[in-house]
């Protein structure tokens, strides 16, 4: 992806403490040197899958409140999202050809609720999306990872 002005740079994350369990989503925004922004969010009762969706999902929402808020053209230049979730990364560019190809009715899909508002959110942005090993020591999704865990220990109050 090449290096413009208009360029949004988003890693994030999701965890969870069990499968099914409390869980947590995180992920770190940027946009050169007009903003760095941390989003977190949690969920009681959830699964490691959906909270990298999540991550993704509302990493995305938050991009298209922080263009608006600084008067940048409602078609970002480019976004590249960086996770170290195959499932996403291959759910966004992969499967959900065929899950729309079939009107969603390619089988049983989970989390068909998270990928149709992901795939809504992606309609009028150019996104890349770029696999990245986790716990590898990459600074940003280390940084997303840790906010995820974070988001799981206060939801829990600990």
């Amino acid at each position: 992806m090449n290096n413009h002005a208009n360029q949004v740079i988003i890693y994030c994350d999701g965890a969870c403490s069990g499968n099914p369990g409390p869980g947590g989503w995180g992920a770190v925004l940027m946009m050169g040197e007009l903003w760095k922004k941390k989003v977190s969010g949690y969920e009681a009762h959830t699964t490691n899958n959906r909270m990298e969706l999540m991550a993704a999902i509302n990493a995305l929402s938050a991009i298209k409140k922080l263009a608006a808020a600084d008067g940048l053209p409602d078609k970002l230049e480019t976004i590249a999202v960086y996770t170290d979730s195959v499932y996403v990364r291959s759910g966004i560019m992969e499967w959900i050809k065929k899950w729309k190809v079939t009107n969603w009715r390619s089988g049983t899909i989970k989390n068909q609720d998270l990928w149709q508002s992901l795939d809504s959110l992606c309609q009028d942005m150019k996104i890349e999306w770029i696999w990245v090993k986790g716990h590898s020591g990459n600074r940003y999704n280390d940084m997303a990872d840790a906010i995820a865990r974070d988001a799981i220990k206060k939801g829990l109050g600990t």
